[in-house]
């Protein structure tokens, strides 16, 4: 059985909302990361993933993002405690609201980087680099339809 996560590469002004996990984390201490967190259980519903993905963002990094939220890509990992993992990831937009890291055992920090920032960055692993080049390829062909 998986667990399902979703997280959301944020844009705003041609930056992403990157947060470092905090220390105390099982899986990824430490690391650069895009905001996000696993489903809970809902019975029937509609759309869980992204309001998932939204209330995440503002539990974790206290914005709210529009409503446009458009898919990128999955993947599934295994953590360091060995649970399998399903991790989809969304393009969001910055609607409103100041990016802090609202709970220290969740987020150490958050920052707005370039994608050159990300792909310079010790900490940032191939698969951020990964949904963020994806990212990028989604929102270049937005601007040219």
């Amino acid at each position: 059985m998986f667990i399902v996560n979703v997280e959301g590469a944020i844009v705003k002004n041609d930056q992403w909302l990157i947060i470092e996990r905090s220390k105390k984390e099982e899986h990824a201490a430490g690391l650069l990361s895009l905001v996000g967190g696993k489903v809970e259980q809902e019975g029937n519903t509609t759309d869980i993933l992204e309001r998932t993905v939204k209330r995440e963002i503002f539990e974790e990094v206290g914005i709210k993002v529009k409503d446009t939220i458009k898919y990128i890509h999955n993947t599934s990992f295994v953590t360091d405690s060995g649970e399998d993992v399903i991790n989809i990831v969304f393009l969001c937009e910055y609607k409103s609201g100041q990016a802090s890291a609202k709970s220290k055992d969740e987020v150490e920090s958050v920052h707005w980087m370039t994608s050159q920032q990300i792909e310079n960055h010790p900490y940032a692993p191939s698969y951020l680099k990964e949904s963020i080049l994806l990212a990028n390829k989604i929102i270049t062909t937005m601007n040219n339809c």
